[in-house]
């Protein structure tokens, strides 16, 4: 087994030299994972992805050539709505102003500062209804809050009335939140889906929320709509910058944004939980122990590919595990 532990991603070329006869291969989303790599990697019959989101994987060039693509598909929801919500009253509440000023040494006694808004009597808007947005839709249910949804495919009527949620479209979405939360996958379709025709249609004043994918959203367009007074505050804990499957990434947060006093940053601890990061990699683990056997893992994107062209032949011992 070959570990990483050199406390940075690996660069590709490292990535390469580390997987060369690896039969299988843990991945983060730091990894590109695609033609060219696995052309490098003859013995590989799985990519077992530590993460819910795998747009850094070029999963029909895995399927072509016999290589599952696993995931892990629910393990990391709860955390990242639960993070939302508290990213949401952070930046509703000022929490991040009202810390610098106490820790500043300026706090004498209460004075009538830092006065916010508050998620109750608010409408929330939620584009997006997988698992992770129909998570925020039930955190929710605390707060005497309206809960909106936006999706191509609408919620069982049951599931609607269960999680206190509308379904309305997307420009009813935008134009009538006070907290937007992105809940989307990072698709061809939803890159930069967020640019500056869509911050100028949003409500005045709303917050909006990204515990997504950065490069759902145009990072300088929201730095410009938060000087300008048009959007109350931008909270994120995703940034266009990680996005390594894009060959335009930038490679460092928007300064503007970075230094706008109306946002609350945090760098990607949606899933930063002790007990479910384990849970997170002991599945991928699993996945791996089966593909090596030969079989198709549960959690296998690609799934009904390899029903059709079947995993490369497993190994009869030896097998060798890279982890990024």
């Amino acid at each position: 087994m070959v570990l990483n532990e050199r406390g940075r991603p690996l660069e590709p070329v490292e990535l390469r030299a580390a997987c060369a006869d690896a039969d299988a291969l843990m991945a983060f989303m730091t990894e590109r994972i695609d033609g060219a790599f696995l052309s490098n990697c003859t013995r590989l019959k799985v990519v077992a992805g530590a993460l819910k989101g795998y747009d850094n994987i070029d999963v029909p060039a895995c399927s072509r050539q016999g290589v599952a693509v696993t995931i892990v598909p629910d393990l990391l929801t709860e955390p990242t709505a639960e993070l939302t919500i508290g990213l949401m009253i952070a930046l509703c509440r000022n929490m991040r102003a009202a810390e610098a000023h106490l820790r500043g040494g300026d706090f004498t006694g209460w004075r009538p500062r830092f006065y916010g808004r508050s998620l109750n009597g608010s409408t929330v808007g939620v584009l997006g209804a997988g698992r992770v947005g129909q998570a925020v839709l039930n955190a929710l249910g605390g707060f005497r809050c309206e809960r909106l949804y936006a999706d191509e495919i609408a919620l069982p009527g049951e599931q609607e009335a269960a999680l206190g949620a509308s379904r309305c479209d997307l420009v009813d979405l935008r134009r009538g939140a006070d907290f937007l939360v992105l809940a989307l996958p990072l698709t061809e379709r939803t890159h930069g889906l967020v640019d500056r025709a869509f911050l100028s249609d949003m409500k005045p004043g709303a917050f909006l929320i990204n515990p997504a994918r950065g490069s759902l959203v145009d990072e300088p367009a929201v730095a410009d709509a938060l000087a300008r007074g048009a959007l109350a505050g931008y909270a994120a804990d995703v940034f266009a910058m990680e996005d390594w499957a894009q060959p335009d990434r930038p490679r460092e947060i928007n300064e503007n944004l970075r230094n706008s006093p109306k946002t609350v940053l945090t760098p990607h601890i949606g899933s930063a939980v002790g007990d479910v990061r384990r849970a997170i990699e002991w599945s991928a683990a699993e996945s791996i122990a089966t593909a090596l056997r030969g079989e198709i893992p549960e959690t296998a994107v690609n799934a009904a590919m390899l029903a059709r062209s079947p995993i490369r032949s497993a190994v009869s011992g030896g097998a060798r595990e890279a982890s990024s």
